[in-house]
């Protein structure tokens, strides 16, 4: 084998050497595979492994810019108190109070207008200089000056306001106000149910004991407190044994019945708040300063001097004057049919000849002419003759149809359901 490597040429032995060692060194030499992995370095999933952190690269919190902790003054606009009375009363230079108007028109509009008892909030930094400048809108929406540099912003913050259902009923014991009270309704809800009524039952001579009513309301709820209450959604009254039911439609905002048919009548049944009633409609009735039997062809209304007299419905003044019975009165017509008089009042706020809608103040009650005491007399005429102004039948509104009564039908259904849902819930606590 030597001899044979021998007579190789030189080339040849040179490579065969060479790649000899080559092997040797791989076989021989060379460390095995395994011990080539680094085990410390493996890394296990699921386990927890400490962390080396430079804190030599971290910011200390000192070195953050501080936050500006502002010193909060509230102030109350007094009456007849301007803008620049009440920074002259706080403090503040007219300067500053120029340069916020100039601002933009938001911040003018809203410095400008300020109402005695509107509540401003001011914000001052540790140097006594104005940061911040809040005015509160609603319950819901706020208005915030900010000083930015060496200039000012502002912005309107408006929280949202999600809406949900409550539900109120009575038994009428004594009156109808007292009934609402009862059931927690506000003052603005009684008037707004007498209202949605007040086409159909005179809340002056109508309501009687054991009437009823029940209804479902909105109220305003924000960031999950009750900030107030909203429309009626449907309401049912019950008087003298006649239920009436009222639902709301969204799109038009007025109110109907069950089947659609206009809530809204051509004349209001009471030209006047609810109050107490002196005589009933009595055409046999003796007169209150004479004392013969004659006819009374109306209906007396007393009420504190000064009430406002409504319009029962559109119309144009056909007379407003004076005379020693009737005192200050007013006659509306009301197409070629109808025709209502209001006598006795106080003053009157129309004149002859001047176009009057339903519920317009035309004037207010009094004690003028031939009267024993302040009271409204009021008159209902049809074609000339007298009639009752509390069961006369009268002519109705436009009520829905087509695709908007189906829609609104739809709804009724569900309102008038969570009516009921709500009125079985409130039974069984």
């Amino acid at each position: 084998m030597l001899s044979i490597f021998a007579r190789l040429p030189i080339l040849h032995r040179a490579f065969i050497a060479f790649f000899s060692a080559i092997i040797f060194i791989a076989l021989f030499l060379l460390p095995d595979v395994n011990s080539l992995r680094d085990d410390t370095g493996a890394l296990v999933v699921g386990k927890h492994y400490p962390l080396s952190i430079d804190a030599s690269a971290l910011v200390s919190s000192n070195d953050a810019p501080p936050t500006a902790v502002l010193n909060w003054e509230k102030y109350t606009v007094r009456s007849g108190e301007s803008t620049s009375v009440l920074f002259e009363r706080i403090g503040l230079s007219y300067r500053l109070l120029l340069n916020l108007l100039n601002t933009n028109k938001d911040i003018k509009k809203q410095l400008s207008n300020l109402r005695p008892g509107d509540v401003l909030q001011f914000g001052f930094d540790e140097n006594n200089d104005l940061i911040q400048l809040k005015r509160q809108l609603s319950a819901f929406e706020s208005f915030k000056i900010t000083k930015s540099g060496d200039s000012f912003t502002s912005s309107f913050d408006k929280k949202e306001v999600a809406y949900q259902y409550n539900y109120a009923e009575a038994n009428i014991t004594s009156n109808f106000w007292n009934a609402g009270v009862s059931a927690g309704l506000t003052a603005n809800q009684i008037m707004e149910l007498a209202g949605i009524f007040g086409w159909d039952i005179d809340f002056a001579l109508d309501i009687r004991k054991n009437d009823s009513f029940k209804i479902l309301y909105q109220e305003k709820v924000v960031e999950g407190e009750v900030i107030g209450r909203g429309k009626i959604m449907a309401a049912i009254f019950t008087n003298q044994g006649d239920s009436f039911t009222a639902v709301l439609d969204d799109k038009s905002g007025n109110y109907y019945d069950e089947n659609g048919r206009a809530m809204k009548k051509a004349f209001l049944r009471s030209p006047i708040d609810f109050r107490r009633v002196t005589s009933n409609f009595n055409p046999r009735r003796k007169h209150p300063v004479t004392g013969k039997v004659r006819a009374h062809r109306g209906t007396d209304y007393a009420a504190p001097v000064g009430t406002p007299i409504w319009a029962a419905g559109d119309g144009i003044v056909q007379k407003s004057g004076y005379n020693q019975f009737n005192g200050n009165y007013v006659f509306i017509r009301h197409s070629n049919t109808y025709i209502t008089k209001y006598l006795h009042m106080k003053k009157r706020m129309v004149k002859t000849g001047q176009r009057v809608k339903q519920g317009q103040t035309i004037g207010t009650l009094g004690g003028t002419g031939r009267v024993t005491g302040p009271h409204l007399h009021y008159e209902f005429l049809v074609n000339g003759v007298h009639k009752n102004a509390r069961t006369v039948k009268l002519p109705q509104s436009k009520s829905l149809t087509g695709k908007a009564k189906a829609t609104f039908i739809a709804n009724s259904e569900i309102r008038l359901k969570n009516l009921e849902r709500y009125g079985q819930l409130l039974a069984t606590n």
